[in-house]
């Protein structure tokens, strides 16, 4: 992901270039960190079907990419890693507001030939339904919103948001919710679990600092 996503006003737990160890200093933190964030990931990863997968973002999450992606690309000074963190930050969710990152889980050229026109829309698609009716419906990240240029093939990865009013987050505490896509081409669901749900309850929390 190499263009800024969006030029939304700065949230209070956007990540700063203090929040980015140099690579001497992360190099010490990684095996202990990397290993916690993996754990992180998987409570915070939704599979739906056979080739599409829903990983909700956070603070540690965006810092983590960002500091593997440092590491692998030898990124240093501050203006290349300032670049990261305008690119990324927008993915950090806010009270009221979960983010995402929608994966199209292909890999071979028949798959996508397949899949990516078949799945026009798809980011409008994902839906947080709970067991008293409410939900919260997908939305496309605003910058990238403006990038889905193509009328009749889809991108890969797409960046999504949903916003959580007061009434998803009680029917999200009270358990029994899900995630599910309702795209015509396209129809999964599955129950999400405690530990998952617990994550995005603090994640769209009214106030916090994560």
């Amino acid at each position: 992901m190499t263009n800024q996503l969006t030029s939304n006003p700065v949230n209070e737990n956007w990540l700063t270039l203090d929040d980015i160890a140099d690579q001497r200093a992360y190099e010490r933190e990684r095996p202990t960190f990397r290993a916690h964030m993996l754990a992180v990931r998987r409570r915070r990863r939704v599979t739906l079907g056979p080739v599409i997968a829903v990983a909700f973002e956070s603070r540690d999450t965006i810092r983590y990419q960002i500091q593997e992606m440092a590491r692998a690309e030898k990124l240093t000074t501050d203006e290349d890693i300032q670049i990261e963190l305008d690119t990324y930050n927008p993915l950090i969710p806010a009270p009221g507001r979960l983010c995402a990152t929608l994966f199209l889980e292909l890999t071979t050229d028949d798959e996508m030939r397949e899949w990516l026109p078949k799945l026009v829309g798809v980011e409008r698609h994902i839906v947080i339904r709970c067991a008293d009716g409410t939900e919260a419906r997908s939305e496309p990240e605003a910058q990238h919103a403006t990038q889905l240029t193509r009328e009749h093939t889809t991108s890969a990865v797409h960046y999504i948001t949903f916003e959580v009013d007061e009434s998803v987050r009680a029917a999200l505490a009270s358990g029994n919710a899900r995630l599910a896509i309702d795209h015509p081409a396209y129809q999964f669901e599955l129950v999400l679990d405690r530990p998952t749900i617990d994550e995005l309850l603090a994640d769209s929390a009214p106030s916090r600092r994560l």
